[in-house]
């Protein structure tokens, strides 16, 4: 294996001439961005394991019920009929993405993308506690086999498979519940063979990915870095290295060096192996480790920091910045009005109650002596997660209409679905042929109301006259 690679821009420094992997081994670093980031990272750690932890409304904070159908959002239930309402999520969030990336970079990629999340401030921090630092962890590849590093080896990936095990399990609790999830692990994995499937493959491909594939993830699979370059511009505020400043480089003793010392600081703490003073580049996913690394050494120079920083290529170039441009104002406003729309539909259609009238099988009406007769099917489905008393009549109807067969009132339980038969009936006397009604079905009065229109059906009316003695 390659030691000591040097990054370029021709080739990518995670793989060797013949395509063989190379193992990069990012020494740690501290700094006002490292501590920031990492407590962010566990932040986001701690909300990932705690949601489906925390009830809203009796149900999980996010759990996705696909057995039932059921989808809770922090306090909000959708049925499959709902999830059009993804679409705005999906595109509100996106156009968020497109904004935050368009102004800020791939702040996303080093900050809070679950994937990096995981690999920095989980699997690094057990590789980092089991082997060292970077050189003890580059020494500790090179020794020969022996006792003590097939000892650490076993323990490393153990501990690897056991938070690869972990977060596999987190994450189906959000399609399965807590209490379901424990009862199929006490049963055990052949009583429950899809679950245990599932597990067991998203586990292994964890494991592969933390502790093998690593940044290639990034560089190779993920297609979020290869779209920045179409969202970002000279004004985007990226990572990069002031050349004015830092060039040429030299000795600290050069009077007329730069204030780059050539250290490779920046090179030895990338978790994707780039040298940042080539420019941006598509491996680079901002996670601010070389800004810390350098004003480290500027520090220890006494020299004035940010000669690496957060800034646009116009700025480190000395030109005058213009961070809110049009780009950022139509991300912004599409983001908005994605956001709006989801709130608005969320919140106004899609109902805590859902109700949906059918006509049944047969005749479409049914003629009497003294009454028509229409027979409907009526379908009610409460998405709360306590129970809900609904009141059931006919809005408004014109004369000799009423409504039978669902008595005062339908109670059902939390979550429950219910159907029932429903007769509308009108007069001879008063029929004038086929009518549109409107059926008004409310969940605990004043708290939600459903309209539906129906239609009700008829004979011709002249049809109905009784001949005259």
């Amino acid at each position: 294996m390659q030691q000591n690679k040097r990054p370029n821009l021709v080739s990518l420094t995670t793989i060797n001439p013949d395509g063989s992997h190379y193992v990069l081994h990012p020494a740690d670093v501290s700094g006002r961005f490292t501590f920031f980031r990492r407590i962010f990272g566990i932040v986001l750690i701690a909300v990932y394991v705690l949601m489906p932890w925390i009830p809203i409304n009796g149900a999980p904070a996010l759990f996705f019920d696909v057995e039932n159908r059921r989808f809770h959002m922090f306090g909000l239930t959708l049925l499959t009929q709902d999830l059009w309402v993804f679409f705005f999520a999906i595109s509100g969030l996106g156009f968020v993405l497109f904004f935050i990336t368009a102004l800020l970079g791939r702040l996303w990629c080093g900050w809070a993308c679950p994937y990096t999340v995981f690999l920095e401030h989980v699997f690094r921090r057990i590789e980092r506690w089991i082997d060292g630092d970077a050189t003890a962890r580059r020494k500790l590849d090179r020794a020969p086999s022996s006792a003590r590093k097939t000892i650490r080896r076993a323990v490393k990936y153990a501990l690897y498979l056991i938070a690869s095990t972990a977060i596999a399990h987190v994450f189906i609790s959000y399609f399965v519940s807590l209490p379901r999830l424990y009862q199929f692990m006490r049963e055990g994995p052949l009583q429950h063979g899809a679950t245990f499937t599932i597990i067991a493959a998203l586990t292994g491909a964890l494991y592969f990915c933390f502790a093998w594939f690593r940044e290639q993830f990034c560089i190779i699979l993920c297609p979020y870095g290869r779209i920045q370059s179409a969202l970002t511009d000279d004004e985007t505020v990226v990572i990069g290295y002031d050349s004015v400043r830092g060039e040429p480089r030299g000795k600290k003793s050069d009077p007329n060096a730069g204030d780059c010392v050539d250290c490779s600081r920046c090179v030895q703490v990338c978790p994707t192996g780039i040298d940042i003073r080539n420019g941006l580049q598509m491996e680079c996913i901002g996670c601010a480790a070389c800004i810390d690394a350098c004003d480290d050494i500027m520090r220890k120079l006494k020299r004035p920091e940010g000669l690496v920083r957060y800034d646009s290529t116009k700025g480190l170039e000395g030109k005058k910045r213009h961070l809110l441009r049009p780009r950022i104002w139509l991300y912004a406003a599409m983001g908005f009005v994605g956001l709006l729309a989801l709130g608005f539909t969320a919140f106004h259609k899609a109902k805590p109650v859902f109700a949906e009238v059918s006509r049944m099988r047969g005749a479409p009406f049914f003629v009497d002596p003294t009454v028509v007769r229409n027979h409907y099917q009526l379908r009610l489905l409460n998405k709360r997660n306590q129970p809900v008393r609904f009141e059931i009549s006919l809005e408004n109807p014109p004369a000799g209409f009423t409504l039978s067969g669902l008595g005062d009132s339908l109670e059902l339980a939390a979550l429950d679905e219910a159907s029932r038969p429903m007769i509308i009936i009108n007069d001879r006397e008063n029929y004038k042929g086929p009518t549109e009604l409107t059926l008004k079905i409310e969940a605990q009065p004043g708290e939600a109301k459903i309209l539906q229109k129906i239609k009700f059906l008829g004979p011709n009316p002249n049809q109905l006259k009784q001949p005259k003695n």
